[in-house]
């Protein structure tokens, strides 16, 4: 059993946090307010950052303290909204979110996963017709090992699972936001997921 803070309420934080707690984690979720992230970060050993990601850096560089020497497992994605709501393009071209946090939290091991693809695939990646993938990114070995086995606890199956190397690794992935608003205009909001095929 691992202790893990999931930063964020909505539809992504809500549903990791039932899984992970179905998998016997001690799970708290804290929602965007500051004193109720900066509790929820001091008692756990991963937090998982599932906040909007336009405002995450700004949100989780004010919790340095409380991240130091934690996991912060990073599932957002940075973007500019266009006029329907759907992601338009990347707020840190040149970047990314994820490299961005582990600047600002130079004591905090950062991992980046899990965001290609649509929520509800994050705790169900068996449901698709076709084998999903989920990447991890990362500067420190352990830290994505430890990440790893929350995604089996997830679901996940070890050949599901690609280690793309460093943080900056994680701008590719980031990315791949852009297919996501063309995807849902195509096919609503089937669950879908980016993967690798060989």
């Amino acid at each position: 059993m691992t202790t893990i803070a999931v930063l964020g309420n909505g539809r992504v934080g809500g549903n990791l946090a039932a899984a992970l707690a179905r998998a016997g984690h001690d799970v708290t979720v804290a929602d965007r307010t500051a004193g109720s992230a900066a509790d929820a970060a001091r008692t756990a050993r991963i937090v998982i950052n599932a906040t909007p990601g336009a405002g995450s850096l700004d949100r989780l560089a004010a919790l340095r303290d409380e991240l130091r020497d934690k996991i912060l497992v990073d599932v957002s994605n940075a973007t500019t909204d266009g006029p329907d709501a759907l992601p338009a393009d990347l707020l840190y071209p040149g970047s990314g979110l994820a490299e961005l946090l582990q600047t600002a939290l130079p004591e905090t091991r950062v991992v980046k996963t899990l965001n290609t693809m649509l929520f509800s695939v994050m705790t169900s990646p068996a449901t698709l017709a076709q084998t999903p993938t989920a990447f991890l990114s990362g500067e420190d070995p352990q830290a994505k090992q430890t990440v790893h086995e929350l995604l089996t606890d997830l679901g996940w199956r070890k050949e599901w699972i690609t280690d793309l190397g460093g943080i900056r690794t994680a701008r590719a992935t980031e990315a791949a936001i852009l297919f996501v608003p063309h995807v849902i205009r195509s096919t609503k909001f089937t669950p879908f997921a980016i993967s690798v095929t060989r």
